[in-house]
């Protein structure tokens, strides 16, 4: 059973150029009583103040990736994001903090997205609740192994809020209102929790499960096509065997070969052509979660 949620800590500015996080953070701290619920304290971070300043995703390393228990261990590393993220890992600890969410926004048309690195319970009767507040919110399960940690994953609960389409360095005024929106949601739901005030019910719940990261095709390491016009913007919809995936250069359509039906995110996200990323494949899953099962 989980606990009452006493704490909760808002990062916004995990990468430097996602502007929809960090002045929403900053508001929160220029408006603490935004963010007051009876049985809750709420910490708005701002997690990566150098890379905002300038405003880059990074300044040496990206600091989402910087959380495996290996890497917070190891003296060895002393750059910049590596060293934050040791402070950040232990300002929750000292703060005994039991909730984390982290604010991102995306190149891709994802939309209003809780992205999960697990699926017990409690998340999923979060999600659930949400998703009946917002019926386009679109709620992902990309696990989070201890290799591969994010900030997200530093406590026992905890999430990303991703909203896109929104270019890097740029502000969207829908985006940024139905984000604020969603946290007010969330932090009501979490003061209900702790006073045992939601609801009985059961409601079908879908989410979607990366299963799958796809690279674009390269030579080496030089890409020789990028994502067809048909599949631009097309976040969370099907694609089946046959349907277009890239094109070349010369013009050449490379299709979907797979023998089941797929749903990519995050389609030609800026920020993933360092790391080999141009989608990733989930399979779409509808289960029934039943609120007040706290098991």
């Amino acid at each position: 059973m989980v606990k009452k949620i006493k704490k909760v800590a808002l990062f916004g500015g995990t990468h430097g150029n996602e502007m929809t996080g960090i002045y929403l953070v900053k508001k929160f701290l220029q408006n603490p009583f935004l963010l007051e619920r009876s049985t809750l304290e709420v910490f708005p971070f701002l997690s990566n103040p150098k890379a905002i300043r300038l405003r880059v995703r990074y300044t040496e390393i990206d600091l989402n990736r910087c959380f495996a228990p290996e890497d917070l261990e190891n003296l060895d590393n002393i750059l910049y994001e590596q060293l934050l993220a040791k402070t950040i890992h232990q300002k929750l600890l000292n703060n005994q903090i039991n909730f984390v969410v982290d604010l991102h926004s995306t190149t891709a048309n994802m939309g209003l997205t809780i992205i999960l690195s697990d699926t017990n319970n409690f998340h999923l009767q979060l999600c659930s609740y949400l998703s009946l507040i917002y019926p386009e919110l679109k709620v992902l399960y990309y696990v989070s192994t201890e290799q591969n940690k994010l900030l997200r994953s530093n406590t026992e609960l905890g999430l990303t809020i991703e909203v896109g389409a929104i270019p890097q360095r740029v502000l969207d005024a829908d985006l940024f209102v139905k984000t604020e929106q969603v946290i007010y949601s969330l932090l009501d739901y979490l003061d209900k929790y702790n006073q045992n005030q939601i609801e009985e019910k059961s409601h079908n719940l879908v989410f979607y499960e990366v299963f799958e990261r796809i690279d674009y095709p390269r030579k080496g390491e030089e890409i020789t096509a990028m994502i067809h016009p048909n599949l631009q913007s097309k976040d969370y919809q099907p694609v089946n065997s046959g349907d277009p995936l890239f094109i070349t250069f010369e013009g050449e359509t490379i299709t979907y070969q797979g023998d089941s039906t797929v749903y990519p995110v995050f389609i030609n996200e800026a920020a993933y052509y360092e790391k080999g990323i141009a989608m990733c494949f989930t399979k779409k899953q509808k289960i029934t979660v039943k609120f007040n099962d706290y098991q």
